[in-house]
């Protein structure tokens, strides 16, 4: 595993109905949800290091500071950029800004460590 700072993924979508606080539970107005943001944002982080990670290994999420800072309509096209800024053993650290054209949408990092896939899920059966 060769994981260090700077490794990067980004990742535009356009916001669906599907997408909205409305449609996933989390408010009664039809932007981009909070809930569907954090799921993009993971998903960034997720294919920044993805291929480089040792064969049965994966990451799991751990800790999420996120500002979502303004709304995005349905049609908005955002860009998540999310930021490999720290490695310390099995535990990584992203930077993430999400963007809706110059507006800055959200901010934030989120923290995930890597684990043996196999060894992780045979844990779940206690």
């Amino acid at each position: 595993m060769t994981l260090a700072p700077g490794m990067r993924a980004r990742i535009l979508t356009m916001v669906e109905r599907e997408d909205t606080a409305v449609r996933v539970g989390s408010g009664d107005v039809p932007v981009l949800a909070t809930p569907r943001l954090l799921a993009l944002v993971e998903r960034a982080t997720v294919q920044a290091v993805g291929d480089d990670l040792d064969p049965g290994q994966t990451s799991v999420g751990t800790k999420v500071a996120l500002e979502h800072l303004a709304a995005s309509p349905v049609g908005a096209h955002v860009e998540i950029t999310a930021e490999l800024v720290e490695v310390e053993g099995r535990r990584l650290l992203f930077a993430f800004t999400a963007r809706d054209r110059e507006t800055v949408v959200a901010t934030g990092t989120v923290e995930r460590v890597v684990v043996d896939r196999e060894r992780f899920l045979a844990g779940l059966g206690r």
